[in-house]
């Protein structure tokens, strides 16, 4: 199996929450094309924005990353 990378995870969350491209742009404070960048080519989000992105798709840096298959996150 090939494992998924950030961008396809992004995406994917993205559809999920049943949300444009600009509306999560949006919701997270960034810029429409900056978001674009995240899901087309895997751009590599600056650490801030890592965390936005994990917390509004509520998974772990670790799922979002690709480091795991599970999307919980521990607290």
């Amino acid at each position: 199996m090939v494992e998924m990378v950030f961008n396809d995870r992004l995406k994917i969350l993205r559809k999920e929450k049943e949300l444009t491209q600009e509306q999560a742009a949006q919701s997270l404070s960034i810029t429409l094309r900056n978001y674009q960048r995240f899901e087309a080519d895997g751009n590599t989000p600056n650490y801030v924005n890592l965390i936005k992105l994990a917390d509004f798709f509520d998974v772990s840096l670790d799922y979002l990353t690709g480091r795991t298959d599970k999307r919980e996150i521990n607290r």
